[in-house]
């Protein structure tokens, strides 16, 4: 990338809690923050947003009569990007575009509002209103009153490194000069819960490490769902001083041989990695946090191709999800805050249950992947420099 675009500002809210510190506090813990909880027929673990933190959802929602009827996708990614407006510098009707996106979206309305129908054979007058997946960036510009473009998708499990794209080429375009992006996701409800399930590939176990990402030696799938929003706000000629700033973007589709898998040895990673790296020495990468989702072959898959792209060079790496859960459209920006955490206090952050073999002395660029059903992969490098 010949244009840096900075990271002025970043607010999340996940299982880990909202506060930063908290949240970096958390993640020096080893404890994982997954709980059991019935999820209709099911039980199941997950990293769920605690009683605390719905508090300040609830209270969020009750501001405003026209909120009460909102998802709680929406209300998460609202919350949290009123805190990235404020430590960005930016101001409430600033023209800035608006680009969070969500895997599922308003999940849980879509549960309540259709079994209303099968019982009452009727649809409730806002069931379309509050059920599009647009309904997120359109209430944040709503709320942050600006006037600026404002686009939701759902690209599965990449979206929310794919808004962080899409907000670098409006920027680089000359079209906008600020974006907010992000992904946001609350999908822990029953039916959501007996889909993966379904698929065999969710945490059967409740023992010290639920999902064990990253643990190749593991003989089962271990994939724990979790909820959460995070936002950045992105812009060339930030105000206050970067986080960091996005120093490589790369992004890939391979075609399908699965409906769920990837490549064996995931050649969608392979090229996006490649992409992200145009201008890199690979020696140049300090950490990878992998997408990494606690599968057998997920995990593996996304190590062979590390191994291909880095070769003798491979960088240190690490996850969130045996913490967290995987967030589905929000998990890659959670990661990245990770990565900007860790950049920010030098200080990797390991995964409990596995063996290290590499340290870095120092981090000064980290690689964030994250791929989704569909084999569309992304991969951001992030540093502290320019």
């Amino acid at each position: 990338m010949n244009t840096k675009i900075a990271i002025s500002a970043l607010s999340s809210i996940s299982a880990l809690g909202h506060d930063p510190e908290i949240i970096w506090k958390n993640y020096n813990s080893d404890a994982h923050f997954l709980s059991e909880d019935n999820y209709g027929n099911y039980q199941a673990m997950a990293g769920a947003l605690s009683a605390q933190e719905l508090d300040k959802i609830q209270a969020l929602r009750n501001e405003d009569p026209k909120y009460k009827p909102l998802d709680n996708s929406v209300l998460y990614a609202m919350a949290v990007a009123r805190e990235a407006l404020k430590a960005s510098g930016w101001n409430k009707g600033d023209l800035f575009g608006v680009n969070i996106g969500s895997s599922r979206g308003a999940t849980s309305l879509f549960e309540k509002y259709y079994d209303d129908f099968l019982k009452q054979g009727i649809s409730s007058t806002l069931a379309s209103p509050t059920t599009t997946l647009g309904n997120i960036s359109s209430w944040i510009a709503h709320d942050l009153q600006t006037k600026g473009p404002e686009i939701s998708h759902s690209i599965t499990c990449s979206t929310a490194l794919h808004a962080v794209v899409n907000g670098v080429a409006w920027i680089k375009s000359g079209m906008c000069d600020k974006f907010m992006v992000g992904g946001s996701e609350a999908a822990l409800t029953p039916f959501t819960i007996a889909q993966i399930k379904a698929l065999k590939i969710y945490a059967e176990t409740s023992e010290d490490y639920p999902c064990k990402a990253l643990d190749l030696d593991k003989k089962r799938n271990t994939m724990v769902l979790g909820e959460g929003a995070a936002v950045l706000c992105l812009e060339e000629h930030p105000t206050v001083t970067p986080l960091a700033y996005i120093k490589g973007i790369g992004y890939a589709t391979e075609i399908l041989k699965h409906n769920i898998s990837i490549s064996e040895e995931a050649d969608c990673f392979q090229d996006s990695m490649k992409m992200a790296l145009k201008g890199f020495d690979k020696a140049d990468i300090d950490v990878i946090v992998m997408h990494a989702p606690g599968t057998v072959k997920g995990d593996l898959t996304e190590l062979k191709a590390i191994g291909k792209v880095f070769e003798s060079q491979v960088p240190a790496l690490t996850t969130n999800k045996w913490k967290i859960g995987h967030t589905f459209g929000a998990s890659g920006v959670l990661s990245l805050e990770l990565a900007i955490l860790m950049l920010k206090h030098q200080q990797f952050i390991k995964v409990p249950y596995i063996k290290h073999d590499k340290l870095p002395k120092r981090i000064q660029n980290v690689m964030i992947n994250a791929v989704g059903f569909g084999g569309n992969a992304v991969s951001i490098i992030v540093g502290i420099n320019t």
